[in-house]
């Protein structure tokens, strides 16, 4: 195979003799700068870009209209502020290897494509040294791609090489489901997806499953006629036992729930933290505010008014976290476990930790009374709530108090009982007056104010679905919040005043497309959304605003929130749209996140705060884990939202032919998704079964409208419907509509005007192409 002999370095596409010859005023062909992103995509945005070919002055100007025509024609897309050819493959991907070429060079293709050709082949290369991860054929790996020499993919090469990240442990075509025996003694497996089928088991593929099992199958190649038929390949557990629901999502997303013995051992074998490197703060009455049923505990916050004549009404705010670099050092087992679930998962009725008991229930989390190690920064805000300085400290400390929200919130209400009397003036009082300072700072800033209700799910013992409560949002849970939020903002602060390698938590502004699919939305409402290169929350803010307390004002919150990016992690900084800040870090969790241990060794070495800190070989790797990480926490996600639509439809079976009051979720052209706003539980209405009228999907107004009665139903409409079909497993329910359509004038103008403007087209010859 031929090997890339480009040997170009980014920053300078041009070889030598070329920059010989070109004049001051040389401005790059549109291949040039295709080109150049395809082979840099590390460093492919307009910066970057203007930089490689120096343009400067008129010229970047010219650069920046012809990157957004390159955009507008669909050739180019823009992704954190660096830019992609259309449907090349992402810089880092999920490949499957299924083949070698003549020279042994191992070939895989992406596992997921989109629907334009056949999916690009990636050439696989090895590490010269052997230390790297060593796939072969069968395997599904992360790997970094690159774009493969030119004359390589012209003799008919691979589009592009790769270097693996990670090899994925190996599974067979399995799927889940439940093992049941029917009354004439037959095996069937009920699936646990919604768009599985139901299989057939034969007797000598049975392998010891029992009804009521959540299995494994394999499924045969499907028959002409009947269900397709299966064996069992092992069995999981019972589905008879307590937390058999959050089960299922474990499995079906490979979320690892079982500590290797070795981690075990070692988390056994960690002694307590002393005083050694650390300051003793054990006198400072913090005290941890959480949840009435929280386990672990990994921050503490106390505040006092700043006595400095300088800083009149100011406050000192303190935030102390959880010393878990203390115990977990890069490299270990127990490091490495932790960096492979990436984050804690949180169902309903169990948590999958990311570190041992031992670890995050224990030695890590600061009880009330005990001497705890801890990493904590101590912030000076002035009157108008700016944060004027910070030092971080490491800290031995002990919790004066184990409060839940609730019930700090009644004793600042009023209510005090036995434990927040005694500390009501002291400690809570000066939190209190702290948050209020901490509240101008954010209402300054203005960062974007969903409305949108979290509900929590309560369990019988048996595991069942007791109840669906929507907590009240307490200002006790905006106070830690927004010390948590200031106390991360003065992490990246500080490791970027050291000039520290870190991983941010990033969150994109709105992509082009999805700011003008909402601004057309809008326009069908009667609101309109100001366009500009610089999206701010503010401006979402003020539309979010102007329907307070309207009919319409759940529809447009679902549809202001579904047009924002995916918040992740990244050693490079774009900052966080959704707070409107410039550097943000995650430090306050690092019992249940990996990226939070990442800052608080960064932390640790950048500020010679003692053993433990970021290794030169963790800071050579950070892009790579900020991938993984950002991975565990999408797949931890998605396990928490099925495990809820399985509990809730488990719920409401036993409700068939029931009305309820619902909420349309989601439009498309196959039908109507509805949500039940009292369970949070999602279902789906098909299209042929909302009545006699041909239905058309008008997706600018998010609605299905009648073709003959101009009526019919859009996002966010409330709506009452019948329950039809529950698969409980699958966490899948169908609905009939009983609301009647109502008028939509603006889909049926719409519509309208298209068909209108199409027929005219058709009837004049020559008007094809026509400007109007």
């Amino acid at each position: 195979m031929a090997r890339r002999t480009t040997g170009r370095k980014h920053g300078d596409p041009r070889t030598a003799d070329t920059r010989a010859k070109v004049k001051d005023d040389y401005r790059p062909s549109r291949d040039e700068i295709l080109r150049y992103i395809a082979e840099n995509p590390d460093h492919a945005g307009k910066r970057d870009i203007a930089k490689a070919f120096a343009l400067r002055g008129n010229d970047r100007i010219w650069l920046k209209d012809l990157l957004r025509d390159l955009q507008d024609e669909g050739v180019l897309t823009k992704e954190r502020k660096r830019l992609a050819r259309v449907g090349a493959l992402p810089h880092v991907a999920v490949l499957d290897i299924f083949d070698r070429d003549a020279d042994g060079v191992l070939l895989a293709r992406p596992t997921e494509h989109g629907p334009n050709g056949p999916p690009p082949i990636v050439s696989i290369r090895l590490s010269r040294s052997g230390s790297g991860p060593a796939p072969g054929i069968g395997d599904r790996v992360l790997a970094k791609t690159f774009p493969a020499d030119e004359t390589n993919v012209a003799l008919g090469g691979p589009a592009y090489t790769g270097r693996v990240m990670k090899i994925f442990e190996k599974r067979s075509e399995a799927v889940l489901g439940v093992f049941r025996v029917l009354q004439d003694g037959t095996f069937r497996i009920e699936p646990v997806e919604r768009r599985q089928p139901e299989l057939i088991v034969d007797k000598e593929f049975q392998n010891g499953a029992r009804n009521g099992d959540l299995v494994e199958v394999e499924p045969a190649r499907a028959s002409r006629y009947g269900l397709p038929h299966a064996k069992v390949l092992n069995v999981v557990g019972s589905l008879t036992s307590e937390k058999a629901v959050s089960m299922i999502a474990i499995h079906a997303h490979d979320i690892p729930h079982i500590f290797p013995a070795d981690v075990i051992a070692e988390s056994e074998a960690v002694k307590p933290a002393t005083l050694d490197h650390r300051e003793d703060w054990r006198d400072l009455p913090l005290v941890t505010i959480d949840p009435a049923d929280a386990k672990d505990h990994d921050d503490a916050v106390f505040a006092t008014p700043d006595l400095d004549e300088k800083n009149p009404g100011g406050m000192i705010a303190t935030v102390a976290i959880a010393d878990v670099a203390a115990y977990v050092r890069y490299g270990t087992a127990l490091d490495r476990e932790a960096l492979k679930r990436g984050n804690s998962v949180y169902f309903p009725d169990r948590v999958v930790p990311m570190l041992p008991e031992r670890i995050s229930n224990d030695l890590c989390s600061l009880r009330e009374g005990q001497d705890r190690p801890a990493l904590a920064v101590r912030m000076t805000f002035s009157a108008d709530g700016h944060k004027i300085r910070h030092s971080f400290h490491r800290i031995m400390m002990k919790s004066a108090a184990k409060l839940a929200y609730p019930q700090a919130q009644a004793a600042i209400d009023g209510v005090p009982d036995d434990k927040t009397s005694p500390i009501l003036d002291t400690v809570l009082k000066p939190l209190w007056d702290a948050y209020a300072i901490l509240k101008r700072g954010r209402d300054g800033r203005q960062p974007l104010e969903l409305d949108l209700p979290e509900r929590k799910i309560l369990l019988k013992p048996d595991g069942t679905v007791d109840r669906v409560t929507v907590p009240e949002r307490l200002d006790a849970h905006k106070l830690i919040e927004e010390f948590m939020i200031q106390a991360n903002v003065a992490a990246a602060e500080s490791l970027e005043a050291r000039k520290q390698a870190l991983v941010y938590r990033i969150h994109d502004a709105p992509s082009l497309a999805k700011q003008e699919s909402l601004r057309e939305f809008l326009q069908t409402l009667g609101l309109s959304l100001a366009r500009g290169a610089q999206m701010r929350p503010s401006q979402f803010n003020g539309i979010l605003e102007r329907v307070r307390g309207a009919d319409n004002e759940g529809l447009v919150n679902e549809v202001v929130l579904r047009s924002q990016s995916q918040a992740e992690y990244s050693p490079g900084n774009i900052g966080h749209f959704g707070l409107n800040l410039r550097r943000y870090a995650h430090f306050t969790s690092p019992i249940r996140r990996y990226a939070d241990l990442i800052v608080h060794r960064g932390l640790i070495g950048a500020l010679g705060l003692g053993p433990g800190g970021l290794t030169q070989d963790e800071e050579a790797r950070l892009e790579d884990v900020a991938v993984l990480i950002s991975g565990t926490e999408r797949r931890a996600m998605a396990a928490e939202r099925d495990t809820v639509d399985r509990l809730i439809a488990a719920y409401l079976a036993e409700r068939i032919d029931d009305r309820f009051d619902a909420r349309i979720s989601g439009v498309t052209k196959s039908g109507l998704f509805v949500q039940l706003p009292q369970y949070g539980a999602d279902g789906f209405i098909p299209v042929s079964t909302l009545g006699g009228d041909y239905y058309i999907y008008d997706e600018t107004a998010r609605s299905l409208f009648g073709e003959r009665s101009g009526k019919g139903y859009q996002l966010a409409d409330r709506v009452e419907v019948r329950l039809v079909e529950v698969a409980p497993m699958a966490g899948a329910m169908r609905f009939e509509m009983l609301t009647d359509p109502k008028p939509l004038p603006g889909s049926v103008r719409s519509f309208h005007k298209a068909k209108g403007r199409a027929r005219a087209s058709q009837s004049r010859p020559g008007s094809r192409g026509r400007r109007r």
